[in-house]
Parts: structure tokens; sequence; C-alpha cells
């Protein structure tokens, strides 16, 4: 069975979530899930109920390494991110969309300490579909020549526990995830080679498309509008058609 998941993630504390939530509403057929953000982003917890997660001004650090290691050794911490976690969840049910799927800012739930309390906590929420980051080489080098590849496998492991934790608490993820190494670059050439190379199973990929390159939160060098162009091409729609690919979000296939 091949399958591709076309879903949407949402930031529940970013300026934009509530006209997010208001178009994701007229589009019922649309997937939506929870976008985690703990770090380098907006909080939903106001700073002072969680100083340790936040920087001088207000925002969730951004510095991942040291967080992570405060997250790791620091049980006010971990209690701190755990509040934050479960707002971001509550703020989620409270738009009233379907919960289709979890994933994180930067990826961070392949923090183990992050992985068990989303694990801990999803699951009074109903969470059944998480995202696992890992993309598989070969497939990249047969539409690319790979550049290097030394920090791929140091994630690739984390991965891989993140996965095996997934399994054993009967949460589904994808075989393999598109959108890592080319991240704000997934251009139609890149996704077309993609749908060219599809493997069997389910497949993620992933894209941050947007009208515009400049905007508030927007990332530099990241090509949004370039995203969203390759992924409303018709030659791409054309490609995806031509796999035989089921497309949905995580709930449709865990309902096949």
């Amino acid at each position: 069975m091949n399958g591709i998941v076309t879903a949407a993630s949402l930031m529940v504390g970013g300026i934009a979530a509530r006209d997010a939530i208001a178009r994701a509403r007229r589009l019922p057929s649309l997937r939506v899930g929870l976008h985690l953000v703990l770090v380098d982003g907006p909080s939903v917890l106001p700073p002072e109920r969680i100083p340790d997660l936040v920087d001088a001004q207000g925002r969730l650090r951004s510095d991942l390494v040291r967080m992570g290691v405060a997250i790791f050794s620091r049980p006010s911490v971990r209690k701190q991110l755990a509040a934050e976690i479960d707002a971001q969840f509550r703020a989620y049910r409270a738009t009233g969309l379907v919960l289709d799927h979890v994933n994180a800012h930067h990826h961070y739930h392949l923090h183990p300490t992050v992985c068990a309390q989303m694990l801990d906590i999803g699951k009074r929420y109903g969470m059944r579909a998480v995202r696992v980051p890992w993309e598989p080489p070969g497939i990249l080098a047969r539409i690319e020549s790979p550049g290097s590849g030394h920090d791929k496998w140091v994630a690739a492991s984390w991965a891989a526990l993140l996965r095996r934790r997934l399994r054993r608490h009967g949460v589904m993820a994808p075989d393999r995830v598109f959108g890592l190494t080319w991240s704000g670059a997934m251009t139609s050439q890149r996704i077309g080679g993609i749908l060219q190379n599809l493997p069997d199973g389910l497949t993620e990929i992933y894209a941050h498309p947007a009208t515009a390159d400049s905007f508030a939160g927007a990332a530099s060098g990241c090509h949004y509008r370039e995203e969203l162009a390759a992924l409303t091409a018709p030659d791409i729609k054309e490609l995806l058609q031509a796999t035989g690919a089921k497309a949905g979000g995580f709930l449709d296939f865990a309902a096949a």
C-alpha cells in the first residue's frame, strides 16, 4: 500500500493561529494536527508561568542544546515543560478541529524527555499519530548529489528511538518523511523526484508554503513562495496521480 500524508500543522500560539483555524473550519476535508512549539517561538502560557523556558523577551528559548540539558537535568524545568505541552494540547482541543497528528518545532520531540511528556499528555487528548523525522538518504541521492551526512546519522539514531517508543504506545507514524534536508527549498524538481522514487508504505512530504517570503516569523533563506508554487504545479498533481498512492491525513490511513 502506498500512501502520502496530506495534512496541515497548527501552531496554536502563533500570531496567525486565529486566521488559520478559521480557514481550516471552512475546509472540512483538510486534516490538521498540532505543531508543538517548545523552543524558538511563542508560548501559550504567560512567561511568568514558565520562566525557565523563555528568554528575556518572553519567547521560548532558542538555545536548543542548553534547553535540552535543562529539561533532562532539572525537575522544575520538566514541570514547566509539561504545563506548556498540556496548554498547547488544550488550546488545540478548544479549536474544535479533529486532532490528526502531532509534530514539534525543530523536531524537538526527538528529545527523550519531551517525547515522554508528549506521549503521556497527548493520549489524554486523543493523540494517535506523530511524525518521526527520518528521511531515507538513498532516495535523496537518486534525486541530487548528497551533502555532508554526519549530523543526519546522529538524528537518525534519535528518530529510531522515537519510532520504537511510539510503536510501544500504539501511536502510528509515517515510514519516512521528506522535507528535512531540503527544508525551505522543496522545489517542484525535488518533490517530483520524490514522487518518481516513491517507495511502498506511508510517506509524509512536508513543506512551508506561503504567498510571501518575508513576514513576521519567516526564517532566513526559506523560499516559501517557491514551495507553494511547487505544491500547486499541474505537473506535480499529475505525478501524484500517476503514483496511484492514496492521499489523506494520518487518521485516514489509521482507519484504512
